[in-house]
C-alpha cells in the first residue's frame, strides 16, 4: 500500500461512532474566532517525506487545529511551537504550520496514533486498537525509517504497541520522559519528548531551548 491510499483509507474511516460524532459536531459548531473556516471534521493522516528516516508521533489531532485544517499538528499552538523548533533546527522547511496547502515541506513523516480528535484529548482503550492498523501500516510503508520521536507517552507507547506485536518486549521497560532513548529490537530508535502543548509550554516543562537542543540530538541519530 502506498501512502497516498492509506490516507484514503484513514480520511473515510468511520468505526468508532463516539470519535466521528465529536469530530463532525465540532466541525458544525466550530470556535468563534475560525467560524469562516470550512472545517475539515473528518479522520486525519499524517504527512510527510515517503523517504523519511524519522517520524514524529503524538497523541491525536486538536479539535481546532487538525480536525479543522485537515493536517496533524497544524493551526493550533502546538505546532506554533513545534514548528518553530524544528524549523530552527533545519528539520522543516518553514516555521508555520497553518494549513494544508501552506507549502510546508518535512524532512521527516509526523501522524498521531489515534486519527481523530477523541474528546477532552482521552481516546478509549478501543478506540486506540481501532486506529492501531493504520499506524502499523505507516511503519510498513516507511522502509527507510530509523528513528521514532514519540510526543508525549500515548504517541511513546503507540510505538511500542506496534513493536510488541513481532517482539516479546514489556511495556514496563522503557519507561517515558522527555529525552530519553531506546534501542528497540525491531531496529527502531525511540526517543520520548514532553508534548509541545500549551500546558507544557506556558508552565515552563518545555521550552524553546530545551526543545531544540533535544531535536539536534534526534537529528545526528539519523545522520
Amino acid at each position: 500500500m502506498s501512502l497516498i491510499k492509506l490516507e484514503k483509507s484513514i480520511i473515510g474511516c468511520r468505526k468508532c461512532d463516539r470519535l466521528v460524532d465529536f469530530r463532525e459536531k465540532v466541525a458544525r459548531e466550530k470556535r468563534k474566532s475560525y467560524k469562516e473556516w470550512d472545517y475539515w471534521g473528518k479522520a486525519v493522516p499524517g504527512y510527510g517525506n515517503p523517504s523519511a528516516k524519522f517520524m514524529i508521533l503524538g497523541l491525536a489531532p486538536a479539535a481546532h487545529g487538525g480536525n479543522r485544517t485537515g493536517r496533524v499538528f497544524t493551526g493550533d499552538k502546538s505546532a506554533d511551537f513545534l514548528f518553530r523548533c524544528l524549523h530552527h533546527v533545519g528539520m522543516a522547511s518553514q516555521p508555520n504550520s497553518d494549513h494544508r496547502d501552506d507549502g510546508l515541506e518535512l524532512e521527516g513523516y509526523i501522524t498521531a496514533s489515534v486519527k481523530c480528535v477523541p474528546p477532552g484529548d482521552k481516546p478509549t482503550a478501543e478506540e486506540k486498537e481501532n486506529c492501531e492498523p493504520f499506524l502499523s501500516q505507516e511503519f510498513y510503508i516507511l522502509k527507510h525509517l530509523k528513528v521514532v520521536l514519540g510526543l508525549g507517552k500515548v504517541g511513546f507507547d503507540a510505538c511500542l504497541r506496534f513493536v510488541r506485536k513481532t517482539h516479546p518486549i514489556k511495556m514496563k521497560d522503557y519507561k517515558f520522559g522527555h529525552g530519553v532513548r531506546y534501542d528497540l529490537p525491531n531496529g527502531l530508535v525511540l526517543f520520548g519528548a514532553f508534548h509541545p502543548s500549551p500546558r507544557n509550554v506556558n508552565t515552563g516543562r518545555l521550552n524553546f531551548e530545551m526543545m531544540t537542543d533535544f531535536l539536534k540530538t534526534v537529528k545526528q541519530e539519523i545522520n
